[in-house]
């Protein structure tokens, strides 16, 4: 890759930690108490980054760290009014607003429903619904509610979302919130990082390459304990940046990338190593690119 690429790269990389600078300092400014809710206590790499960007963000805005988080299913309600009065209430963003992965829409109805009095900001979403009454259930909620905010990722969510009465925006991924990362050894001239869930697209994708390494990121990487009095934020930064670390060790492992992974395709641009993006079940990778990335010299064509 030459020199003149690798600034273009950087320029996509710069533009939307610009835009998600702006989008963060319409909620928060120094000082400001906030809440960071649905930590992604699991193996897929792409919501830690998420999660790792969404703090990075908040904390280099507010000066501080969230006064409660949580994962969907250990939310305490009179830990979270005792931790966290006042202030905004961000829920982590990503890929699971719809009814793929009911458990995160089922918590953000519930928070929605619950928690009138206080501003919620969904976090940038890939929005999917399979079926039209969840979406009519989420549209029902967010109807109820008098302070809440949705951003979203590409151009079809923003479609669905505008039906929605409430104020929405584009805006991209938070995992950019990074920046440029350091990019490890490779020992393969081709690594295939494809999904192996529920987003996975059905049927054969043709033949392998000979000598292509073929993996998923779904095995979780080897985690740091809780130490005693830790705060759980801390903790959960620990948690995520290992499974992050995992991520960016594996992606550099190849010269050249292929993948139908979102977070692959981003955690590639951020490591400068090019690759071929391939979609997914409902096509969120081509509509991320088409809103954000395309420009990238970084990402080849099939």
């Amino acid at each position: 890759m030459t020199v003149s690429a690798r600034i273009r790269g950087d320029d996509v990389i710069a533009a939307q930690q610009e835009a998600l600078a702006a989008l963060y300092r319409q909620h928060v400014g120094h000082g400001d108490r906030y809440a960071l809710l649905d930590f992604p206590d699991h193996a897929n790499v792409g919501d830690s980054a998420i999660w790792l960007g969404e703090i990075a963000m908040l904390r280099a805005i507010t000066g501080r760290d969230p006064d409660h988080v949580c994962t969907w299913d250990a939310f305490d309600a009179d830990a979270f009014r005792r931790d966290s009065p006042a202030g905004v209430v961000f829920l982590h963003g990503g890929g699971n607003l719809g009814d793929i992965w009911p458990h995160h829409q089922h918590f953000r109805e519930a928070m929605l429903a619950e928690f009138r009095d206080r501003t919620i900001v969904q976090l940038p979403q890939s929005i999917h619904f399979r079926a039209g009454e969840g979406l009519d259930r989420f549209a029902a909620c967010v109807a109820a509610h008098p302070d809440f905010h949705l951003y979203v990722r590409d151009a079809q969510s923003l479609d669905l979302a505008q039906r929605l009465s409430c104020p929405v925006a584009l805006a991209p991924d938070s995992a950019f919130a990074l920046g440029a990362q350091p990019r490890g050894p490779a020992d393969c001239d081709l690594l295939m990082l494809m999904r192996t869930d529920d987003e996975r697209v059905a049927g054969d994708r043709g033949p392998v390459p000979e000598g292509a390494v073929v993996l998923d990121w779904l095995e979780d990487a080897v985690l740091p304990v809780w130490e005693e009095g830790m705060p759980r934020a801390a903790h959960y930064e620990r948690l995520a940046g290992a499974r992050v670390a995992r991520g960016l060790t594996l992606l550099s492992r190849g010269r050249q990338i292929v993948t139908d992974r979102l977070h692959a395709h981003i955690l590639a641009l951020l490591l400068g190593i090019p690759h071929v993006a391939l979609d997914n079940e409902y096509g969120k990778l081509s509509a991320y690119i088409a809103a954000w990335t395309a420009p990238s010299p970084l990402l080849l064509r099939e």
